[in-house]
């Protein structure tokens, strides 16, 4: 078949190969599970995810170009697999564009070597119950995930070139990308399709309960084709009776990271993870959604201060972090700084200046500075021996997820930002007791939520200027 000659096409061949592959495999899956009987070396040659590649001419010149990303830096081919190519038609043909329209190139699709795992279409494949065909049954006649192909090895600059001296075109492959989105949907409750480019991270469910309000009005008042979608399947849409009580009853407890969406017809909408207590399940959740390539995530939970000046309510803007967590010390050593990003730092004081309505009321409850990330939790009974150090990073907070975030973001090449407000001082003797944090609950979560959704509101008016270069190294793949 000829090669695609613009994005459009080459997206059109990718969808193609796509639907054979998975309709083949879901097809042979229900054959042997109602039949038992397996697949054919032909039929499972087809089995195969779709590959694309770009082919940067010798000779062409290189432009000098002032955007983050869609830059090719050597002549030669860029190749990489490709799941579920209908879901990021936009993101793809877009990506192709840059290149297109900057450089000499030539675009092709075909069906690559690497198959497609069983597990990844099962939810595709109907009715048919396979609870009654053995794993093992299945693994022995049908491609399965494959640890080695589903590594971070782009990401963390470990492997530039491939095996077969090409480069990678992107940050994740096919199996890579179709295992995280998996992996979502266990955590959140909620289908991986829904998750918006604009990602909030909390630590409390109250500012869920305040999200689901907020959104609730949204789809019930606001434009024609907004949704809610919400753990457990359950999706409001406007006309729904009691839209907030329904959403509020979603059974989120069932899942360790409960996600809602509030949906939009152009795709811009707005997502809030309940990351819960602790670094890991920030880590966990962020390998799994940066795989949807967000515009950016922002962490709004609690924090304690350490500074006498500060009051309960206040708000830390990080600056800097402090990783005591050790969650990613063998991916990103600690030496490597975690810059700011200039473009979120200033929506976020932009937007809390607005929230707040009183400038001078804001610069006495905001500071900047260096938040401290700990695992653990109870972190106050070291305090003696992380004093010095809490002195000498100039640390103005302590919690327990916002490094992990941020370093996740600057690792995987999304913008970041972390807005937090201070719930207890520790280091002071005004520790977290059940009545002063019902009090502090009730009159801040509102507002600190309302921060966050209007840093989104803000950061969408120049979204081409959040992609910052300092999250691209020298030699990077060229899509974002």
């Amino acid at each position: 078949m000829e090669d695609p000659k613009t994005p459009a096409e080459a997206v059109d061949r990718l969808e193609a190969l796509h639907k054979r592959a998975v309709e083949a495999l879901i097809a042979a899956v229900k054959r042997f599970a109602e039949k038992g009987v397996p697949p054919t070396a032909e039929e499972r040659a087809l089995f195969r995810y779709p590959e694309l590649r770009v082919t940067y001419l010798p000779g062409s010149p290189i432009p000098r170009l002032a955007r983050a990303y869609g830059q090719l830096m050597w002549p030669g081919e860029y190749v990489v697999s490709i799941t579920q190519p209908a879901f990021f038609r936009n993101y793809l043909i877009e990506q192709l564009e840059l290149l297109v329209q900057d450089y000499a190139v030539e675009l092709s699709v075909r069906v690559s070597d690497t198959e497609i795992p069983y597990s990844f279409v099962l939810d595709a494949a109907g009715a048919v119950a396979f609870d009654t065909v053995p794993a093992e049954d299945l693994a022995r006649h049908f491609p399965s995930p494959r640890l080695a192909q589903v590594g971070d090895a782009v990401v963390d600059g470990l492997r530039i070139e491939r095996l077969d001296g090409s480069r990678p075109l992107a940050l994740f492959d096919a199996p890579r990308t179709d295992y995280s989105l998996k992996r979502i949907e266990h955590y959140t409750g909620a289908p991986w399709q829904d998750v918006q480019p604009w990602i909030l991270f909390t630590n409390y469910q109250r500012y869920v309960d305040e999200f689901v309000r907020w959104a609730a009005a949204g789809v019930t008042n606001g434009p024609k084709g907004w949704a809610l979608s919400c753990p457990g399947q359950v999706r409001i849409e406007a006309g729904d009776a009691d839209a907030e009580l329904k959403a509020l009853a979603a059974p989120w407890r069932k899942y360790q990271m409960p996600a809602y969406h509030l949906t939009t017809p152009d795709g811009d909408g707005v997502t809030l993870v309940n990351i819960g207590v602790g670094p890991s399940n920030a880590k966990t959740i962020t390998d799994h959604l940066a795989v949807l390539r967000p515009h950016c995530w922002l962490m709004i939970g609690h924090c304690g201060g350490l500074r006498h000046t500060q009051r309960i309510g206040d708000y830390v803007l990080a600056h800097a972090y402090l990783r005591r967590d050790k969650v990613l010390d063998d991916r990103v050593p600690l030496e490597v700084p975690i810059p700011a990003i200039a473009e979120i730092q200033i929506a976020l004081q932009q937007a809390a200046t607005s929230v707040s309505g009183d400038k001078e009321d804001l610069r006495r409850r905001l500071r900047t500075g260096t938040v401290v990330s700990y695992a653990d939790r109870n972190w106050e009974l070291n305090y003696n021996q992380e004093r010095q150090l809490l002195s000498q990073s100039r640390a103005i907070a302590v919690d327990m997820e916002s490094a992990c975030v941020a370093t996740q973001g600057f690792r995987m090449r999304v913008p970041y930002g972390v807005l937090l407000c201070i719930s207890d001082k520790p280091a002071h003797g005004e520790i977290k007791l059940p009545g002063v944090a019902d009090r502090f609950y009730d009159s801040a979560i509102g507002a600190h939520l309302r921060i966050g959704l209007e840093t989104i509101a803000l950061l969408k008016q120049n979204r081409d200027r959040l992609h910052s270069r300092k999250l691209r190294a020298f030699d990077e793949p060229p899509f974002r």
